[in-house]
């Protein structure tokens, strides 16, 4: 048996998923929900008048978890079938129960249920984390809902926003998250007792043609494990466009995080803001000055993945031939863990991060102070007309001062003279610059654009999901 330092072992498991994310896709979590699936089905049969003994399910429901895992491999080498394998072991911890094990059931009642027994429970986690990266955005909207800072449009200075109003962007793209996992969970089906390719005939065979016997099953064993409703139609596997559609909503908080770590990273550059940084990390093991913004970088890489995950179950729902084929399997296998497993690293991350986000006010000060004269230059004009100036002439005086202080800065990397230079022109000379300079009156509704995202849309959510707000995350290495 190899070491565990001999073999590959996923970093979405050592490095980046939650130990609750990584026990959900283990191997424990999928075979137990396997028999809990054989257990049920049991007691939904024998309640429907099939003649299964109180035995039988008992002893059934005392090895729900004792599952002898080297056994089950030797069972599959010999079978080459890994459903059969686990019908085998769990038979014999069970041998009372072992004639009804599985019965009318196909593979698929086990392996799809499970999955997405499996996948509902994966997108209740990532509710909670979405709705607690909400929650930090909104904390920190509101610290600084009225901080004047530049705008950016094409990476370029724009007119002035505040930084909460910024962070309002980040929030609302994990808002519309938030309705997406919701409306997920509300709507996604369980695929039930449907038989080899869909048609329920095993079941109808075991009930002596009884067809309110076998809907009824198939509703008990939904509404045994909380599915609301099962799929109306499926063949030998549940429609896989399911999958596609919760892949895409994982991957549509990629996107909503890799959004807000290019802002940081930007910003960290701009010297603005700061993601958290631990009084003995190492930026860089050459230039020790360095504040590297590794979080961020380390979400968007994993957002990457994600959203690259997401191309694969569109294609494989597309692949599937008639009632079923197998090559969804080895794919599927992959996809759907490492797509929860990454997404959950990703909000692990940006819950650490949110928690101590550093904001430079007066670097921000000092950008917009650069910035501002040439801003100002329409108010400034303004003032000049309701002074007496006219409004042409003025324009070309502001147009060519504009060019000059430029090129001082541009050319000789000088401080911006826009100002002085207006002050000193005698057209100018009845302009209040101190009152049009403030940068507050170039925000425009900013601060109250906040207040009113926080109160309408953050605090509903607050409200819904209060245990989030003590959600904390400590980052593996």
């Amino acid at each position: 048996m190899a070491k565990k330092k001999d073999v590959y072992v996923s970093p979405l498991v050592e490095r980046n998923a939650s130990p609750e994310m990584s026990e959900l896709f283990s191997a424990k979590t999928k075979f137990t929900t396997w028999r809990k699936l054989w257990l049920e089905l049991a007691k939904a049969q024998k309640k429907l008048g099939l003649d299964i003994k109180q035995n039988q399910i008992n002893q059934m429901a005392r090895h729900l978890d004792d599952i002898n895992f080297a056994k089950a491999a030797k069972y599959e080498k010999k079978f080459r079938h890994d459903v059969m394998a686990h019908i085998k072991t769990f038979g014999d911890i069970a041998p009372k129960a072992a004639p009804i094990i599985h019965l009318g059931a196909t593979s698929c009642f086990v392996g799809d249920n499970a999955d997405l027994i499996i996948m509902r429970h994966g997108l209740e986690i990532i509710t909670r984390k979405v709705a607690a990266v909400i929650g930090a955005i909104g904390k920190f909207a509101k610290q600084y809902r009225s901080l004047p800072t530049l705008g950016f449009t094409h990476y370029q200075p724009a007119q002035l926003t505040t930084v909460g109003k910024r962070a309002t962007l980040w929030c609302y793209e994990f808002v519309m998250d938030l309705e997406e996992l919701e409306h997920r969970l509300e709507t996604l089906p369980f695929r039930g007792a449907k038989g080899t390719t869909g048609t329920q005939a095993s079941f109808l065979e075991l009930f002596d043609g009884s067809q309110a016997k076998v809907k009824k099953l198939d509703a008990e064993i939904a509404k045994a494990f909380g599915f609301k409703k099962s799929c109306a139609v499926t063949g030998q596997t549940y429609q896989r466009k399911i999958d596609t559609l919760i892949i895409n909503t994982l991957a549509s908080i990629a996107q909503s995080a890799h959004k807000l770590c290019n802002d940081v990273r930007l910003g960290a550059n701009l010297k603005e803001i700061e993601e958290p940084f631990g009084k003995s990390q190492v930026g860089s093991s050459a230039m020790a000055y360095k504040r590297n913004p590794m979080r961020c970088e380390r979400t968007t890489s994993l957002a990457r993945l994600v959203m690259s995950l997401a191309t694969s179950p569109p294609m494989t729902a597309a692949e599937q031939w008639f009632e079923r084929t197998l090559d969804d399997s080895a794919n599927r296998r992959i996809v759907i863990p490492e797509a929860f497993l990454a997404t959950d690293g990703i909000l692990e991350i940006l819950i650490n991060v949110l928690d101590g986000l550093v904001v430079y006010p007066k670097v921000i000060q000092n950008h917009v102070e650069a910035e501002l004269p040439f801003m100002a230059t329409e108010n400034i004009m303004m003032a000049g007309v309701k002074a007496g100036g006219n409004r042409q002439d003025l324009h070309e005086r502001i147009r060519l001062h504009s060019h000059a202080a430029a090129a001082q800065v541009k050319n000789f990397g000088k401080a911006n003279d826009l100002i002085s230079r207006l002050k000193s022109d005698p057209a100018f000379k009845k302009v209040d610059f101190d009152k049009i300079l403030r940068a507050e009156n170039y925000i425009g509704r900013a601060p109250k654009q906040v207040d009113e995202f926080l109160a309408e849309v953050v605090m509903p959510i607050k409200r819904r999901y209060r245990g989030t707000a003590n959600i904390k995350t400590e980052l593996n290495v």
